[in-house]
């Protein structure tokens, strides 16, 4: 990998490359007029005040653009690799910031309100999602061991849920749980609604990566386990859940992120979670995009969190299967 990385860094000083890229940089900027939009004046300091509207503004602008790009593509070439992720986020979160900066946001609105967003948005929407993925697991061994089984009834039961579970929008199974278990005498509240379509939805998807895990440990596991006398049950729970693990726990961790987002959902039915305050705490000041912009910037910290501890997962069965 990092072989790789040097022949880049080597590829990048060439100046026929080089100029190659500056040229495929500058039409890109060129087919998107960034004279005319507000993005032009976060490169005040470097460019100063864009120029008037026009042709000749528009190839300053993005000519000049098109130069700071290739000129830090450049200089970055001469770092070690992790220096360059490094700068490279540093430098991508300076500009994330400095796209919200212009939409002239209240600060002084969005410090009074993050602590309620903390303290109540992101309480309920971690445990919305917590509670759903330990449910959802338990569905989806169930519904994977199905889905392998050579019984007839068992196998047309998990095919059938996971097929409609997959092919409806999470949005779509939200309300017909909410508004349709009360049709059927089971009067449900908003929390739980939420869970159960969580837990019923992502049970589903993760099916089929538990199914997969299982269908990775070599079939001589099988046969080993069953010549040593132990029955399905047992041969599952010793042998091949433990070596599936591994291979399960990655796509896993993806669906957690994802549920973590998708859970959004469930404040149409009136849940504190985060975007259901993201909506309703603006609305006095109309102050929306505020709380749109502080719901992402949760939403994202969230899952850097669960993306870290996943790879700390990761890495503790890599070295213990080794």
């Amino acid at each position: 990998m990092f072989a790789d990385h040097a022949q880049s860094g080597k590829l990048l000083h060439r100046p026929r490359f080089l100029l190659l890229l500056f040229a495929a940089v500058f039409a890109a900027f060129f087919v998107v007029d960034f004279s005319q939009s507000r993005i032009a004046y976060l490169f005040a300091p470097v460019i100063g005040a864009p120029p008037a509207v026009g042709l000749h503004a528009r190839f300053v602008v993005n000519l000049t653009l098109a130069l700071l790009l290739c000129a830090n593509i450049f200089g970055l070439s001469f770092l070690r690799f992790r220096v360059q992720v490094l700068v490279v986020w540093v430098e991508l979160l300076v500009l994330s910031l400095g796209f919200f900066y212009l939409f002239d946001l209240s600060l002084a609105f969005m410090q009074r309100k993050i602590g309620f967003m903390v303290t109540q948005g992101v309480v309920t929407t971690l445990y919305l999602s917590a509670v759903s993925i330990a449910i959802a697991s338990v569905i989806a061994l169930i519904g994977a061991v199905a889905k392998l089984s050579s019984n007839g009834f068992a196998y047309s039961i998990a095919t059938f849920y996971i097929s409609i579970f997959r092919g409806l929008p999470l949005l779509v199974q939200v309300y017909l749980i909410y508004l349709g278990l009360p049709q059927l005498g089971f009067v449900i509240d908003a929390v739980p609604a939420g869970i159960v379509a969580l837990s019923l939805c992502y049970g589903a998807y993760m099916a089929e990566i538990f199914r997969a895990g299982i269908l990775g440990i070599p079939r001589g596991q099988w046969e080993g386990a069953r010549a040593l006398g132990f029955k399905f049950g047992l041969t599952m729970r010793l042998v091949i859940l433990p070596q599936s693990i591994p291979l399960i726990i990655p796509p896993t961790g993806n669906q957690f992120i994802a549920m973590l987002k998708d859970s959004s959902l469930v404040s149409v039915l009136g849940v504190w979670e985060i975007m259901f305050l993201a909506r309703t705490q603006g609305q006095a000041e109309f102050r929306h995009m505020e709380m749109l912009v502080m719901a992402a910037l949760i939403y994202w910290l969230l899952s850097i969190i669960l993306e870290a501890i996943q790879a700390r997962i990761e890495n503790h069965f890599r070295r213990v299967s080794n």
